[in-house]
């Protein structure tokens, strides 16, 4: 069982990831904690804690700064940056104090479920030991970016699925198919096809707006939004 501790300023977020983390089996909330300080406390209480998914904007110190201190002490449990913190220079500086992934805030279940699902797999990966040849070393650096996007299906353009997710995630509300062909140029039949493909993933949430007569029209908004 993977022993998790959760970290978050907002009590109520905290509460929401801790119910998302023991939805995804093999995984355990082991304690939440709400400022630097409580994080680093729960870690010397704590110390068969595998992974800390760890918030930025704390209330005492940053996320980062967590990161330093445990390493200083010597704590060695792995992180998960959770965070509404978009700038390129936090996660330059994540990655350079060994966070292992970083999720943008908001998310649906969907996105911590695909990170929380890598982990395991890099772990499980990892727990062989040994020496490796470069074919494995290639696997286990991949075990983590296998979380990121969902395999796109056979006959589907990556360039079109980010047209279609960009157009989703800077919109202002729901889009229908039409609405997403009109703002990205391709055909409505493209889009609601990769609208379909992002809803299945759990990228996208479907709505169905009831107008005067016939079928109703279906409606997308990008899952964090929802």
């Amino acid at each position: 069982m993977i022993e998790v501790l959760v970290v978050d300023d907002d009590v109520r977020v905290a509460r929401v990831n801790a119910a998302y983390v023991a939805k995804v089996a093999g995984f355990r909330v082991a304690a939440e904690a709400h400022s630097a300080a409580e994080a680093l406390r729960r870690l010397e209480e704590l110390p068969d804690l595998d992974l800390v998914l760890l918030d930025h904007y704390l209330p005492d110190e940053t996320g980062l700064a967590v990161v330093r201190e445990m390493r200083r002490r010597g704590h060695q449990t792995d992180v998960i940056m959770v965070t509404a913190a978009r700038d390129v220079s936090t996660v330059q500086a994540a990655m350079r104090h060994g966070a292992l992934q970083y999720l943008v805030k908001p998310f649906a279940f969907a996105g911590l479920r695909a990170k929380l699902e890598a982990y395991a797999h890099l772990r499980r990966t990892l727990d062989g030991g040994g020496e490796a040849e470069q074919s494995e070393v290639d696997r286990i650096f991949g075990a983590l970016s296998a979380g990121s996007e969902p395999d796109l299906p056979k006959g589907h353009s990556p360039t079109t699925a980010e047209t279609v997710r960009r157009a989703l995630m800077t919109a202002e509300g729901p889009l229908s198919a039409q609405d997403v062909a009109d703002g990205t140029g391709l055909s409505r039949q493209t889009a609601q096809r990769y609208l379909k493909l992002l809803e299945r993933t759990g990228r996208a949430t479907l709505s169905l707006k009831y107008g005067d007569a016939g079928r109703p029209e279906h409606r997308y908004v990008w899952a964090t939004r929802a």
